[in-house]
């Protein structure tokens, strides 16, 4: 039979560092992003949440993607409270990028947080800014072409 003095000290060890990894874990909250605009049934749409240092790169350090439905599709993405700014887009290829034409102009319908005004490099992160809490978010997305067809 085993040394139960030799065990409570292994046991204690085990309990301390599993309370150590779960009070040190982020806390991550559900956001639920609302995407509209989707205009055909084809490939997944796709979504960023990113950070003011991550906007409007392909690092962004939470995703999340859902087929493809036609006019709205629910996307939900799991993040620690922070502020963030999403980036959206449709992938009708399933290629997992934007493609764009020759003046880097988006092909595929795309849409960032707030609605937020477009400049010449992209939105502002200030413009597309919102705080995630502790409790579940919900936003709204809307997918536009840049130029040309079917805005």
């Amino acid at each position: 039979m085993a040394d139960l003095a030799k065990l409570r000290p292994a046991r204690s060890l085990a309990a301390i560092v599993a309370l150590l990894l779960v009070s040190g874990s982020a806390h991550a909250t559900l956001v639920e992003i609302d995407v509209t605009g989707v205009a055909a049934a084809r490939g997944h749409v796709r979504v960023e949440l990113c950070t003011k240092e991550t906007f409007l790169t392909s690092s962004c350090p939470y995703q999340g993607e859902a087929p493809a439905v036609v006019g709205s599709t629910l996307v939900m993405v799991e993040a620690p409270p922070g502020e963030y700014a999403v980036q959206a887009f449709h992938d009708e290829t399933d290629q997992g990028v934007v493609h764009q034409n020759l003046l880097g102009i988006p092909r595929e319908r795309i849409g960032f947080s707030n609605d937020a005004r477009l400049h010449a490099r992209g939105p502002l992160f200030a413009d597309a800014a919102f705080q995630v809490g502790d409790e579940g978010r919900r936003i709204t997305i809307k997918l536009r072409r840049l130029f040309g067809r079917g805005n």
